[in-house]
Parts: structure tokens; sequence; C-alpha cells
């Protein structure tokens, strides 16, 4: 065989991987298959920090999927296909949030609340999705943080949503968002820090 044959052939783009599933025959789903593949560990670990929940996590991220899929007659290109599938993310774990506020409202805050096992995040989950202590530490500072200082600091800086945006998507005003970004930094860097 020559060396031409050994080589492989070099990864499509997301953008390629798309316009071929568009011109795919019914039923073939290869080519969303391997976009799913490229994003599912990112998608899959930013819906546990926004929702906190490790359970719900693998729900919500399949749930993008799909939405990904049946929308792709609509994606532009006129963003990257991650960044594009990114505010599917973001869109999709706020709604859960809001759905899951409006079943029982509790105050984050609350110290009793905090303190109840059955609120814990399973360590055995956590574990599954990091793999080095770094993360694992990162994640366990973001469980300890109350929703109303997670959601926007992830936002703004895990997903590079402007602060306008985050106002915007959370209702609350900008002065507000930018609090409370400000907020988190500084309780994340202390939780962090103490280890």
């Amino acid at each position: 065989m020559s060396k031409e044959k050994n080589r492989e052939a070099p990864a499509a783009s997301d953008e390629a991987l798309v316009n071929r599933q568009r011109a795919a025959l019914p039923g073939d789903t290869r080519p969303f298959a391997e976009l799913v593949r490229r994003h599912q560990e990112r998608i899959l670990a930013n819906c546990r920090y926004l929702t906190g929940s490790p359970d719900d996590a693998e729900d919500l991220a399949q749930d993008v999927f799909i939405k990904a899929f049946f929308a792709l007659g609509r994606f532009e290109g006129r963003a990257r296909f991650g960044t594009w599938l990114q505010r599917i993310k973001v869109n999709h774990c706020l709604n859960h949030l809001r759905r899951r506020r409006r079943w029982r409202e509790e105050d984050v805050d609350d110290a009793a609340l905090q303190a109840r096992p059955e609120l814990k995040v399973d360590a055995d989950a956590e574990a599954r999705l990091a793999d080095t202590d770094r993360r694992r530490r990162i994640a366990a500072v973001l469980d300890a943080m109350p929703e109303t200082l997670r959601v926007p600091l992830l936002l703004r800086d895990l997903d590079g949503l402007e602060y306008a945006e985050i106002a915007e998507r959370l209702g609350i005003g900008l002065s507000a968002v930018k609090m409370r970004i400000k907020r988190g930094r500084e309780m994340f860097r202390r939780l962090y820090d103490a280890g």
C-alpha cells in the first residue's frame, strides 16, 4: 500500500457534517452522530454545572441534541455550529431552572436547605464528569454556590454571554447581573482557595 492510502482523511468540519446530515437519506443520522460525539462531553458538563444536578444533566443534554437535530434546517451558519448548539443548551437549561423554581420555591441561601443530604451532589456522579482533581474542585465549588450567583457567573465566564444578554435571559436588571457575577467570582475564589 502506498503512504497515501494509509493516511486517514482529515476530519470533516462541524459545518460540513451539518450539510451532510441535511443531504442524508431519511434515517441516516451518521453525520449528526459524529456531531454529538464531538460536543456531548462539553454539553453534558455545561448542563450539569448550570443546573447543579447530575441526574438532570444527562436528560437535558439529550434534549439539547434532539432540539438541535430537528432545528438543523434553521441553522444558517452565521455562527459556528458549536456556538449555535451552546445557545440551544443555555436556553434549554434556563427554561428547566425556571420550571423547577415554579414547582417549589426555596431560598437557595437557606443554610438548613443546603445541609439536607438529599440535595447534595452524588460524589460518584461528580467523579464521572471530572477526570482531574482541579475539575473536581471546580465542580464542588460550583455546587456549593447558590443558583442566583452560579448561573449568571457560568453564563458570563463559561458561555461568554454579554451582561445585557444575561439580564434579558434571567429577567433581572443589568446592575443586578453585574453584582451577582462580581459576588459569584468572589465566592468562587474564596471557596476554591479554601479547598
